[in-house]
């Protein structure tokens, strides 16, 4: 079953863009990424799953339920974590997980004590007095007290140290071998990397690509850089399956999908300098579905 599913969302602020035709399926038990340049539209997208607005038309279910009808419901099985955190200063942190705790009716004090010795959060201080990090600590222990089965996280990570983001990152992995599923936006490519099983790719509103992060991996990319003994001529590289082509008179360099013999065969006409082919990282992948 899916645990989010999405058809044709779309939501425009008056004449403005938010999202256009989004449809996303994330499977129980998964780590969906969700990843874009910041305005892309992942936000707008999580906001009308979490039902804090309402889309422009489209249809959104979670557990397979519609997301406005049944949103009460559904979010007492969601964690949340927001890109930005705001809360009320004046508050002890151990007083503010408590309240929230109390929506769930349920105890959670011993959820509490443990998440906070993983994040290495102090229950007793104001939050007032938290810098910009551990008040990010403070909303991933509020997202995860309840053991919610679907955790939604919105740019997780912005604020924690090194140390804390690996200590993030071992605490999602260890909610979803408990049977959590996982939905993570995100604009760092490393995180979903490390994270995902699949990603979706989200550019001005629209999903230009959903990959399994494997097939990503393992796709038959390559960056091919060269120098040639003379000027190469105009056009010369119009080969399907390039992109990202550079050239500046006897040099280029370009990224490659395909069957490299196309290429191969096309460059023994030429009179090389040097040529270097190597396998492309991920990022580099990406960036190319960004353009």
């Amino acid at each position: 079953m899916a645990v989010i599913e999405t058809k044709k969302l779309t939501k425009y602020y008056g004449k403005d863009r938010g999202i256009i035709d989004v449809d996303i399926s994330v499977d129980e038990g998964e780590i969906y990424g969700f990843i874009g340049p910041n305005g892309a539209g992942k936000s707008t997208t999580i906001r009308i799953l979490l039902s804090l607005i309402y889309a422009s038309s489209g249809t959104a279910t979670i557990f397979g339920k519609d997301v406005v009808e049944y949103g009460p419901e559904i979010k007492k099985e969601i964690g949340y974590l927001p890109s930005e955190v705001f809360y009320y200063d004046n508050m002890r942190v151990k007083e503010l997980l408590e309240y929230s705790a109390s929506f769930y009716k349920k105890d959670c004090s011993k959820r509490i004590k443990e998440l906070s010795e993983i994040m290495d959060l102090d229950l007793g201080k104001k939050i007032d007095d938290l810098s910009y990090g551990n008040k990010k600590k403070v909303g991933i222990v509020q997202g995860l007290i309840h053991e919610p089965k679907l955790i939604i996280l919105d740019e997780p990570t912005g604020g924690l140290d090194p140390l804390m983001q690996q200590k993030f990152f071992e605490l999602v992995h260890e909610e979803n071998r408990k049977g959590a599923t996982i939905f993570l936006s995100s604009h760092i490519l490393s995180e979903v990397q490390r994270l995902c099983d699949r990603v979706a790719i989200i550019k001005d509103g629209k999903i230009i690509q959903v990959e399994k992060m494997s097939d990503l991996a393992n796709s038959n990319y390559s960056q091919f850089k060269l120098t040639t003994t003379t000027p190469l001529p105009t056009g010369y590289f119009d080969i399907p399956g390039i992109s990202d082509l550079e050239t500046n008179s006897t040099h280029a360099s370009f990224l490659f999908k395909g069957n490299i013999n196309t290429v191969t065969k096309k460059l023994a006409e030429l009179d090389l300098l040097s040529l270097f082919v190597e396998e492309p990282d991920l990022e580099e992948i990406f960036l190319h579905y960004y353009e």
